[in-house]
């Protein structure tokens, strides 16, 4: 038995439909959750089932303008008026419902993209401060697969989750349209076109539905043409993208640190810097300009051709008197439509690139989240035991830098209340790192490292430069707590402890204050927070390191006094001795190099 085996695609075409298919699973796989949602899938799915009825209808009208055309010119040819001004009556109708249609399809579109746009910016932006994930993306971000650092996150949720469900709402239903649409013109075409016949040899050829194969070899052509000249698009949208939101990034760090770039008198370099990330947007922008216009010179002129095309292909037909001119104006709309239809990809090239480019920024950033997300390495809960005084134990602790490069070498510690501790030591030997490790938000560790039950509740971190919210004082100071439960004279009495009088005035005045108050205000009005709250255990990374020094031995004394008070832990990174003199234990904290000779956890008192 003979069998005759079917060649397989050539590799470079099984390259590209294992591409496609992957990310239209990408795709899919960030589109299918708000469809799926308890909450919102029914409204989602009844949204788009109506969005595709209305989709049907406007095929179906232009189905009824179509036949239209061959009743409205025949009538124009016999010259008949009562049928030629009946059939204009019949396109008024026909006009009004099809614009009745179309402007609710557009209506509940946008709709639809907006409701999936904000439910998919609330998840995103929710998923992002879940777990430390914006903190611990910032640190991993140039550790991501393949070396692609996962930039401007707030570009991806603002702009991108923007950009993805428009365009996916936008080329899903023009994709249905042009699918029904085709669909239904053309057997209309197969119909009117008639056949084509001529001879090859002593042979007569005959081809059924003649227009339909012309417009199919028309499409094709155009649509194969389109993606080798458009090819470049994707690329280099997805790097504008990037550009873009790297100079915008760009400014807004000069805006911020303004102070300090005028006092160090550095316009110079910020206007090099800025002049270099402009630069790489225009560059970029006019490499996009130049591929854009090759395919607009191809996509114009293919659409203007296809115009003509029909009326070209017919005429012969027509001059012959095989039709009339109502059916040739009929064959020329029903061509025009199966075009339409065929050419949904030459039209909407430069969309899908776009979609592309957005897609695979959005899959990048979900690939980041759970990057971040899965640095589950939190501190454990303290076993209850005899010495109910511990606070936080530290065993045969190894931190480390994202980077996987070792820093501290077996801490062994074990801070209990009502004691103070000073972790001291050379610049850049990790005492900060070791400070947010302790604190539970460093991950990258190995070891022992064990938290009372109550400790995330009562315990409060303050770095050397803390943040302030652009919004009332009130706020800035109870932050990331509400004001409403603290009375203006408590405000007023914490921030008279630190130095601040002069602030009390203005509780209610709202302005950027980190760029308001000096560095040495700044650091006062964090510690009245600290005053303020409370809190039990208390970790301090150079938080009085711009303070004089007779202003910082009183802060200290305070905040001794309100953590003996509540029998609590108080823990610092400072380098004045004058700060580790109120300290009661002091741990010395040497780099990994020197573990050999220095093993940090070896405190004294």
């Amino acid at each position: 038995m003979n069998t005759t085996t079917l060649p397989s695609a050539p590799a470079g075409w099984r390259d590209k439909a294992r591409m496609l298919r992957v990310f239209l699973r990408r795709a899919w796989t960030l589109a299918k959750p708000y469809f799926n949602h308890r909450e919102h899938k029914w409204y989602a799915r009844s949204m788009f089932v109506a969005i595709v009825a209305l989709n049907l209808g406007s095929v179906y009208m232009l189905v009824l303008i179509n036949e239209w055309n061959r009743l409205f010119y025949d009538a124009l040819q016999a010259r008949d008026a009562d049928v030629f001004w009946q059939q204009l009556g019949r396109f008024a109708m026909l006009a009004l419902g099809y614009v009745m249609i179309a402007v609710y399809q557009f209506y509940l579109t946008q709709l639809l993209s907006v409701r999936w746009r904000t439910w998919l910016t609330e998840t995103y932006v929710q998923r992002w401060l879940r777990g430390q994930a914006y903190y611990r993306m910032e640190l991993l971000r140039y550790q991501a697969t393949g070396g692609q650092p996962t930039d401007n996150p707030d570009q991806r949720i603002h702009e991108d989750l923007d950009q993805f469900t428009s365009y996916t709402m936008g080329l899903v239903m023009g994709l249905l349209n042009a699918v029904v649409t085709l669909v239904s013109f053309v057997g209309i075409l197969w119909v009117l076109s008639g056949s084509f016949s001529f001879y090859a040899g002593s042979q007569v050829v005959t081809i059924p539905g003649f227009m339909v194969w012309m417009a199919l070899l028309y499409c094709a052509a155009g649509s194969w043409l389109t993606h080798v000249i458009g090819r470049p698009l994707s690329g280099l949208m997805f790097k504008q993208q990037r550009v873009e939101a790297d100079y915008r990034h760009q400014l807004i760090r000069l805006r911020e640190y303004s102070d300090a770039v005028v006092l160090d008198q550095g316009e110079a370099v910020e206007k090099s810097r800025l002049q270099r990330r402009f630069g790489a947007v225009l560059a970029n922008y006019i490499q996009l300009l130049l591929a854009r216009k090759r395919l607009t010179w191809f996509t114009v002129g293919f659409n203007q051709m296809a115009v003509v095309f029909p009326f070209v292909v017919a005429a012969p037909r027509f001059f012959s008197g095989a039709i009339q001119l109502g059916q040739l104006m009929q064959i020329a709309s029903a061509f025009g439509r199966v075009q339409d239809g065929l050419s949904w990809f030459v039209d909407n090239y430069s969309g899908l690139a776009q979609w592309y480019a957005t897609t695979e920024r959005l899959t990048l950033f979900e690939a980041a989240l759970e990057r971040a997300t899965a640095l589950d390495n939190a501190p454990q809960r303290l076993a209850a035991t005899a010495d109910n005084d511990t606070v936080l134990h530290a065993e045969q602790l190894d931190v480390g830098l994202p980077s996987g490069e070792p820093l501290l070498h077996a801490v062994n510690l074990r801070m209990q209340t009502g004691q103070s501790w000073w972790l001291q030591g050379p610049s850049g030997t990790g005492k900060s790192t070791l400070l947010r490790a302790l604190a539970g938000v460093w991950p990258w560790y190995r070891g022992q490292l064990r938290h009372i039950d109550d400790f995330e509740r009562d315990a409060m971190f303050l770095p050397q430069r803390a943040y302030f919210p652009n919004a009332p004082l009130r706020e800035a100071l109870c932050y990331p707590q509400a004001s409403d439960p603290f009375d203006d004279a408590v405000l007023q009495s914490v921030l008279h402890q630190v130095g601040l009088a002069h602030l009390a005035p203005r509780l209610g005045e709202e302005a950027n204050w980190s760029q308001t108050l000096s560095g040495g205000e700044q650091q006062r009005l964090a510690l009245a927070r600290v005053l303020l709250k409370r809190p039990r255990w208390l970790f301090l990374d150079e938080a009085t390191s711009a303070l004089d020094e007779t202003t910082e031995q009183r802060l200290y004394k305070l905040l001794l006094e309100q953590m003996a008070a509540r029998q609590g832990l108080l823990v610092s990174v400072a380098h004045r001795p004058s700060v580790g003199a109120l300290h009661q234990q002091v741990l010395d904290v040497a780099p990994f190099a020197s573990a050999a000779s220095n093993t940090p956890g070896a405190p004294t008192t």
